[in-house]
């Protein structure tokens, strides 16, 4: 089955054919993929999703790899979705659920966009592959171009944190520390791209490479018993991730896979020291200005966020808000969550939490609702955020005798 048409504009609806391209010629806005549904509709149902492999690649009618080509994997997707009981005891709500990305290969949600994005470029001819990223992108880049055998170039900011630099590293890629924000490594990426035949997961081939996301949801409903939530809470970083996210819940809807009348709210989270979306939501308009980012929750660090307005847009649309949190309420959030459920997250995920568990003590939810949060990283890429001696750890130093532990240890 051919189920890729082509590619259209989602702003002036010009259409181009499959390419690596990623920005309308006549108004400059973003591509999208164009699928046939009416063939993608006679051939998938529930019992060929269930028949298919343990990871995201069950759901291959809805991305844009074609069924003869051979795909890069490590296995990634299908990962837990967790009741969070003793969470959401805490916050009130007692059908929250944690889509818990930590547990891929590289232990981020970026090895779904990334499988699709080198799947497609190899089956295209492209020999390297290339990204801007701030950790989570690199790691997968560096991991799934080993796994293809292609070489790559990953760029980053100079100051990244440490542990994502050794866990890029190790794949041998050709690492580019470069000295700025990450909004600047994106422009030098978007520079490269007219001189090298290379694929860069997140601008040339952008449209395919997002196109991963989408299996978060389409694993959350089968989860969910092929139920559609009442609102899902996701990290923002570009936006494109929130966009994806709406258009995978449509696509369950529209081709009756789930049950439901209408897409869950899409509510996005942002820090406050990056929160360009975030400011203009608060400000009740779509136009979101730059900022500069000054946060410990780099991996969503952008200050230029290419789809900041379809995020505003796509969250009022479905009923969602858009909120931020601090510095300090994203430390708290990492371990509240490690606390109760036992799942360390990297900062982004402690911005997610931060953002339901300052909802729900606003009063957002009656408390019965199904309520999904996207923990999207491992909290070994950002361990230095709660370092020290503040951490939630009840730590005693004793001798080695049993006198020692009673004198000091009060069981």
């Amino acid at each position: 089955m051919t189920r890729v048409i082509g590619m259209r504009c989602r702003e002036c609806g010009t259409d181009y054919p499959v390419q690596a391209t990623h920005v309308c010629e006549m108004c400059f806005g973003p591509l999208d993929v164009v699928y046939d549904y009416d063939a993608i509709k006679r051939a998938i149902s529930r019992e060929k999703i269930a028949a298919g492999p343990p990871s995201m690649w069950r759901y291959r009618d809805l991305l844009p790899v074609e069924d003869d080509v051979p795909v890069v994997t490590l296995g990634e997707g299908f990962t837990p979705l967790v009741l969070a009981e003793r969470l959401g005891a805490e916050l009130g709500l007692s059908r929250l659920y944690l889509k818990n990305d930590t547990m891929n290969p590289t232990n981020s949600f970026k090895d779904r966009v990334v499988s699709v994005a080198i799947s497609w470029a190899r089956a295209h001819g492209f020999e390297t592959i290339g990204c801007a990223s701030t950790g989570n992108l690199a790691n997968a880049v560096a991991a799934y171009s080993a796994r293809a055998g292609l070489e790559s170039f990953v760029f980053i900011p100079a100051d990244l944190e440490p542990a994502k630099i050794i866990s890029t590293s190790v794949f041998g890629p050709n690492l580019v520390a470069v000295r700025g924000n990450y909004d600047q490594v994106n422009r030098l990426c978007s520079q490269l791209v007219e001189s090298y035949p290379w694929a860069f997961c997140n601008i040339n081939v952008r449209p395919f490479y997002a196109e991963g996301s989408k299996t978060l949801d389409f694993e959350t409903a089968e989860q969910l018993g092929w139920q559609v939530p009442d609102e899902v809470i996701i990290p923002i970083a570009s936006g494109c991730q929130f966009v994806k996210h709406h258009r995978a819940w449509g696509e369950l809807l529209d081709l009756g896979l789930a049950e439901g009348e209408r897409q869950p709210a899409l509510t996005g989270a942002q820090a406050l020291g990056c929160a360009p979306v975030y400011n203009a939501w608060r400000d009740g308009t779509d136009q979101v200005m730059p900022v500069k980012p000054d946060t410990i929750a780099k991996s969503i660090a952008i200050g230029n966020p290419s789809d900041g307005t379809y995020v505003i847009r796509m969250a009022r649309e479905t009923g969602g808000v858009v909120e931020a949190v601090s510095e300090q309420e994203i430390v708290d959030s990492i371990k509240l969550l490690a606390r109760t459920e036992g799942i360390f997250t990297e900062t982004a995920g402690g911005v997610t939490i931060g953002v339901l568990a300052k909802l729900a003590r606003a009063g957002r939810w009656k408390g019965n609702e199904t309520i999904v949060a996207y923990v999207t990283g491992h909290g070994l890429k950002t361990a230095d955020a709660v370092a020290g001696p503040d951490g939630t750890a009840h730590r005693f130093e004793i001798d080695p005798t049993l006198k020692s532990f009673r004198e000091v240890v009060e069981v």
